[in-house]
């Protein structure tokens, strides 16, 4: 299901449950015990979804088009916190001192991710994401899959031998087709919509008081 799809979904569960709630109030004596079990059960399962969805909005941290939320992953966290964290995050999640993720649909502009345009994520001096093992920048399709390309590459990090600048910062090219003499700095996209997640291991403590912030991704060519 499509994210697009889940947050129509979402509001119009919430709707049917409340118009369900009051109709049971204002004609309490047409109910039966098989329509009072079937209509609980349906009304919980639509209230646990909207409870997610409302937690997960609350929790999330958006800067820069980005969404991270802290504290996913801890042992102590209830039913519907780590629901809310498998609604932003998909599969499995680390406690936070092992890794911390941020993921993103968008550019910095707030305008979907497409590779009808060419991106570029700048990493300023001394701005990737600060750790103490590794980092790694990873290209999805709108499904999240892994976008097939012709030089197999699915994500880049410190161990892809990035370049460089000559005053230490980094770019990193998002696009389909390849920049001219950056090949070694190509992370590339598929034809439509696309989602970029980033992940630090083992983060340093910047990281995890949400003192870092990820840079945004920035449009470098209009739409063909």
């Amino acid at each position: 299901m499509t994210s697009r799809t889940y947050s129509f979904l979402v509001p119009l569960i919430g709707v049917i449950c409340a118009y369900v709630i009051i109709r049971s109030f204002l004609f309490a004596d047409s109910l039966t015990l098989r329509n009072d079990l079937v209509q609980g059960f349906f009304v919980g399962a639509g209230l646990g979804v909207v409870a997610v969805e409302i937690l997960a909005r609350i929790k999330a941290t958006r800067i820069n088009g980005w969404i991270t939320v802290f504290g996913c992953g801890v042992p102590g966290n209830g039913m519907f916190m780590r629901a809310a964290c498998a609604r932003i995050f998909p599969g499995p999640v680390n406690v936070p001192q092992e890794a911390v993720y941020w993921r993103t649909r968008v550019d910095g502009a707030g305008h979907a991710l497409s590779g009808e345009h060419a991106y570029v994520l700048h990493f300023p001096p001394g701005g990737l994401p600060p750790n103490d093992a590794f980092w790694s920048l990873t290209m999805a399709d709108s499904k999240e899959r892994f976008v097939a390309n012709p030089i197999n590459r699915y994500s880049v990090g410190d161990r892809s031998g990035l370049t460089q600048n000559p005053d230490g910062s980094v770019d990193i090219f998002i696009q389909s087709d390849a920049p001219a003499g950056r090949e070694s700095n190509w992370l590339p996209a598929p034809a439509d919509r696309f989602i970029l997640w980033l992940r630090a291991y083992m983060p340093r403590p910047g990281v995890l008081r949400g003192e870092y912030t990820v840079p945004p991704v920035v449009e470098a060519r209009p739409s063909r």
